[in-house]
């Protein structure tokens, strides 16, 4: 057993070793295009409520509620995908959450009024609930340990890139007649979600899904695909079998699986009523990621650039569609740049550094927009500059580490038993949060001013550098099974189990393995 952990710590050592395997990074990619659906309502979102306050004439108030509601909305989604997903399984919980995103794309297109847009958005809600949740855990399940990171980073890179593409369809459709162009800009959502529903029937089933299910011998040759070696298939089999309370000798290639390891049942009891120490820090862990991804302000930055961009001087809406395909490139470019270095650099160091860099240029451009508030008419080509800098640098940091980081560390950190259900909780308060940072934005830069907005995002952004730098572990090269031996101890940083990692950084790898219990 610990020849195995030693040889697979290894692996992850080695650059090459991800791209051997490409039926993994094949299955990841196939899996994560559900997060472009998010990612395109983000980006689309942002420029359509330009013409959308336009032909409809809502207020602030009501703009802001049509932005960021669709968080709330995926929270139903979120909520049943956990137990969606262990009931018909993770590809086709993918598939519905196409088919439910295709419905709420076309009554978003066909909107005729005010109520009528946000029903259609409530329905596409709540797909985009179901991918959020479902794509990093698939990934997470089919991915070898050597690669987990950079292929569970995926969805992240899909978000990024759905994003991009809401900007240019954007820009794209801002010549046409306005009752038209923002119609196209939303009903042209169906094309990713038809795309995504066929895709996936090309993938196989989550082999720690098929093991739930009991029917090992299907995991074992999804298994044998994924993995780097057979011995790693043999090894992460006898621990999913370990995991679910299924003897590890038995051969058999249909087996019962304990009642209490299916479909969910006692999940929440033990996440919420009776955790262990180790499930406690996960859980913390988890909540905490995701609260300060959202809280820190990037969805304000995202959905708002516009606005940002109209505060900082910039006033034609062409060019102010044109900034914001910038600050999509940007994104996309910066998580791609993510992706090489979480499994090389690891999840800590990535983390740390991007919430550092966020917060100085959240600092920056609440500068930047606070000056030239102060200004008035008179432009200064600088600070307009500056915020432009601003707004693509804190995109760019974001990308390095709090965007990806949230998906893998949260799909990966949670036991099997309640990895659905947890990852599910990661989601719902993502999009809370998200929701109700997005739904305040305008009211709050109207109550603190716009420069006095982002100060407050950085001051959040400095709390969460705390928060990581003292509770999160490093997972790099762990087994999804070896990872509750990391937690139980919420001091993480000043723990013994840091200081024994700390040696075995120093003496050469032997003493790890004295923590993998």
């Amino acid at each position: 057993m610990t020849y195995n952990r030693d040889e697979e710590e290894a692996s992850s050592a080695t650059p090459n070793k991800p791209k051997r395997n490409k039926y993994a990074f094949m299955c990841a990619i196939l899996a994560s295009m559900a997060s472009i659906l998010l990612g395109y309502d983000v980006g689309v979102m942002s420029g359509a409520a330009i013409f959308i306050k336009q032909d409809f004439r809502i207020s602030d108030v009501q703009e802001e509620v049509m932005i960021g509601v669709i968080n709330l909305y995926a929270l139903i989604g979120a909520a049943a995908a956990g137990r969606t997903s262990d009931w018909i399984g993770r590809r086709y919980t993918m598939v519905l959450a196409g088919v439910i995103f295709f419905l709420g794309a076309i009554l978003m297109g066909l909107a005729t009024n005010y109520a009528f847009l946000m029903f259609g958005r409530f329905i596409a809600g709540i797909g985009v609930g179901y991918a959020l949740m479902i794509s990093p855990v698939y990934t997470a399940e089919v991915s070898p340990a050597s690669s987990r990171g950079f292929l569970t980073s995926f969805p992240e890179v899909f978000i990024n890139f759905g994003i991009m593409l809401g900007y240019i369809s954007n820009f794209a459709f801002a010549k046409f007649p306005l009752h038209l162009g923002w119609r196209f800009m939303l009903g042209i959502g169906v094309f990713p979600s038809i795309f995504l529903a066929v895709v996936v029937l090309m993938m196989p089933e989550s082999p720690r899904w098929l093991v739930m299910q009991g029917q090992v011998g299907k995991a074992k040759k999804v298994l044998d695909k994924t993995s780097d070696s057979i011995e790693e298939s043999q090894q992460r089999l006898a621990d999913i079998k370990s995991a679910a309370k299924i003897p590890i000798h038995s051969t058999a290639d249909i087996v019962h699986v304990p009642k209490q390891s299916s479909h969910g049942k006692g999940v929440w009891k033990d996440l919420f009523l009776h955790p262990t120490p180790s499930v406690r820090h996960v859980l913390i862990a988890a909540v905490g990621l995701h609260f300060f991804q959202q809280s820190s302000g990037i969805d304000s930055v995202v959905l708002y650039s516009p606005r940002i961009f109209e505060n900082a001087g910039i006033k034609s809406d062409s060019e102010k569609l044109l900034a914001t395909v910038a600050v999509g490139f940007t994104k996309t470019v910066f998580i791609l740049v993510a992706t090489f270095l979480l499994d090389r650099v690891g999840r800590r160091p990535l983390l740390l550094t991007s919430v550092a860099g966020k917060m100085l240029s959240l600092v920056t451009l609440g500068f930047g927009l606070t000056v030239i508030q102060q200004h008035g008419d008179v432009r200064l080509t600088w600070a307009v500059g500056l915020c432009i800098t601003m707004v693509l640098s804190d995109v760019a940091f974001f990308s390095i580490g709090m965007g990806p980081i949230a998906w893998v560390y949260s799909s990966e950190i949670f036991p099997l038993k309640l990895r659905a259900q947890g990852a599910s909780v990661g989601v719902i308060v993502n999009r809370v949060t998200s929701g109700v940072i997005t739904m305040t934005f305008l009211s709050l830069t109207k109550a603190i001013t716009i420069g006095g907005a982002f100060f407050l995002y950085a001051g959040i952004a400095a709390i969460s550098w705390v928060f990581f730098y003292v509770v999160f572990p490093e997972t790099q090269g762990r087994t999804l099974e070896d990872m509750e031996g990391l937690f139980g101890n919420l001091l993480w940083r000043f723990s013994k189990e840091r200081k024994m990692e700390k040696n075995n950084v120093e003496n050469g790898g032997e003493v790890q393995l004295e923590t993998n219990g």
